[in-house]
């Protein structure tokens, strides 16, 4: 991350010293921007669950988890008083506010996503997640793997796209897809999928996780099912929509955020030239109603 947290790749597009900020009449000042205000949001609060880490090595689980969860919300719900005092808020850790319904620009924040990652030593498959929702759609996202020192943002990133035709490697139907699934609960529709497509499974923990490891090329598709939050996927499918990804419900229905109950139990984030199939094999496959969220 920036200030020498720790050396590792951050987004190219991230604008220097955090963007342009706006001075304000306390003698503060706000960053203007809303892709860099949840470049900076994201990268304070790893930087707050870095620290609180390494002061509390050796704490049980459920406590560093804990602690882990209530700072970075403070210091999410901290900065976004400051930057965005109009804005409503929806926080895995914060109350809901119903007035978030009727408001034009609503930041979508999971303080700490893969908090059981986080809470094992050693793991680094945890994640941050700030996205703004504004009038019916996603506009700003930032995802941060603190722990491997990556940023993900839905800047617009340098040099040519992806590609984003089907892959032609690899033997069979499937042609070496990787699934990116729950390490510890896949969905109970991954198996028979994953036999359609002639391919394999690749465990990780952290919904963000998963999605980043599908924009940066090490999986190809992230499929889930039986239940997670807005939160769970606002920040990484904005970010990913950003690079040119496809994400949609399983049944290719496209995902809806800022919803009155915030549930949001399954979805597809993939490669735009491998949807059609994956979809496909989706659609032969009906998920129990008894799963569990990752």
């Amino acid at each position: 991350m920036s200030g020498g947290a720790r050396p590792g790749r951050s987004d190219p597009a991230l604008p220097e010293g955090g963007g342009r900020t706006e001075p304000l009449p306390d003698g503060t000042s706000r960053i203007a921007d809303d892709t860099a205000l949840a470049a900076v949001l994201a990268t304070g609060a790893g930087r707050v669950l870095l620290a609180l880490r390494a002061e509390h090595t050796g704490a049980p689980p459920q406590d560093l988890a804990r602690l882990g969860d209530a700072g970075a919300q403070r210091h999410l719900a901290a900065a976004l008083r400051q930057h965005r005092p109009a804005d409503a808020v929806l926080s895995e850790e914060g109350a809901d506010d119903a007035g978030r319904l009727n408001a034009s620009r609503v930041w979508i924040i999971d303080p700490l996503d893969g908090t059981r990652e986080f809470s094992e030593a050693g793991r680094s498959d945890w994640a941050v997640h700030v996205a703004l929702w504004e009038e019916g759609r996603l506009t700003a996202a930032a995802v941060a793997l603190p722990e491997r020192g990556s940023l993900l943002t839905t800047a617009p990133v340098p040099g040519p796209r992806r590609r984003t035709g089907p892959r032609a490697e690899g033997p069979g139907p499937g042609r070496g897809l990787r699934l990116a699934v729950s390490r510890s609960r896949p969905p109970a529709l991954i198996g028979p999928v994953a036999r359609r497509l002639d391919a394999r499974l690749v465990p990780m923990g952290s919904a963000g996780v998963k999605i980043a490891a599908v924009i940066e090329g090490t999986a190809d598709a992230y499929i889930h099912a039986g239940g997670q939050y807005e939160w769970d996927s606002a920040a990484p499918v904005a970010v990913a929509v950003a690079r040119g990804l496809h994400a949609s419900r399983i049944d290719g229905s496209p995902l809806r955020y800022n919803q009155a109950h915030p549930w949001l139990p399954d979805l597809v984030v993939c490669h735009p030239g491998d949807h059609v199939r994956i979809l496909a094999a989706l659609a032969d496959v009906t998920p129990p109603a008894t799963e569990t969220p990752s």
